[in-house]
C-alpha cells in the first residue's frame, strides 16, 4: 500500500499500481514550451508520457491536469468524428498558459477498445447505431479504460491535488478512489461539428459527459501541420 497527502495534511491509502518514470527532456511545441517523461506501466506495459508546463499555477490554485486518452484518428489525422484532437489542443494550450500536465495515456484507443475495433464501431455507427450500441454490437464494454497507472504516475509526480481538465465525470471518481483528489473540474467541451453532433449527444445523455452542445458551428483547428 502506499499514501497520499489529503488536503487538511493526513494520509490517504491506496493500492499501488507499479509504474516506472524515465529521464525529464525538454519538448518545445507549437502550444509552448513544456517537459516531458515517458512512464511505463509495468503490469501491461503500456507506455504514457507526461507533459507538463514548467510554468507554476497561480498562488492558491491546484495545477491543471489533463488525462488523455490516445485517438490516433483525432490526435494525428484531425478526424471531425471526435472532439478529441481539438480537446488536446485546447488543454495543452491552458496548460501552457496557466501551468499543469497532460498525462498521454496510450492504449486507450476507442475507450479501450483498441483501433481495429474502433474502426468496426464507426461501421456500426454509419449503419445507425450510436457510439454505446456500437461497442454493445462488437460484446464490448462501452468504456474499458483503466485509471490506476495514470493515478500512480500522478502521485510519483507529486499531484495529490489537481484540477482536472475534463467533461466526464467519471474521470473524477476514478481518481478519488485511487487516492488523487479533484479540487475543480475545468471543462475541455469544444464546439461540436455537424459530423461529431450525434456522438457528443450520446456521450452526454448516455455516458453523463457535462456538455452543453450550444455550438454547432465549426471549431477553429487550434495548430497547423508543417507541409514539407
Amino acid at each position: 500500500m502506499s499514501t497520499s497527502k489529503t488536503h487538511d495534511g493526513g494520509t490517504a491509502a491506496h493500492a499501488v499500481h507499479p509504474v516506472s518514470g524515465g529521464p525529464i527532456v525538454q519538448l518545445p511545441t507549437a502550444f509552448g514550451e513544456f517537459v516531458a517523461q515517458a512512464w511505463t506501466d509495468l503490469e501491461t506495459g503500456a507506455e504514457h508520457l507526461a507533459v507538463s508546463s514548467p510554468k507554476a499555477p497561480a498562488a492558491g490554485k491546484a495545477p491543471l491536469v489533463r488525462l488523455h486518452s490516445e485517438c490516433l484518428t483525432g490526435d494525428v489525422f484531425g478526424s471531425y468524428r471526435c472532439d478529441c484532437g481539438e480537446q488536446l489542443a485546447y488543454a495543452l494550450e491552458l496548460i501552457a498558459e496557466e501551468g499543469g500536465t497532460l498525462l498521454y495515456l496510450r492504449g486507450q484507443e476507442g475507450r479501450g477498445i483498441g483501433l481495429a475495433n474502433k474502426i468496426k464501431a464507426y461501421a456500426l455507427q454509419e449503419a445507425g447505431f450510436d457510439t454505446v450500441e456500437a461497442n454493445e454490437q462488437l460484446g464490448l464494454p462501452v468504456d474499458a479504460r483503466c485509471y490506476k497507472a495514470a493515478a500512480q504516475i500522478l502521485a510519483e509526480m507529486d499531484l495529490h491535488e489537481i484540477r482536472l481538465l475534463s467533461n466526464n465525470p467519471d474521470k473524477q471518481n476514478r481518481l478519488a478512489a485511487a487516492g488523487v483528489k479533484v479540487v475543480e473540474m475545468v471543462p475541455t467541451e469544444v464546439p461540436s461539428r455537424e459530423e461529431n453532433l450525434r456522438y457528443l449527444q450520446t456521450k452526454k445523455d448516455r455516458m453523463d459527459h457535462l456538455l452543453t452542445l450550444g455550438d454547432t458551428e465549426p471549431a477553429s483547428i487550434a495548430f497547423e501541420l508543417d507541409q514539407d
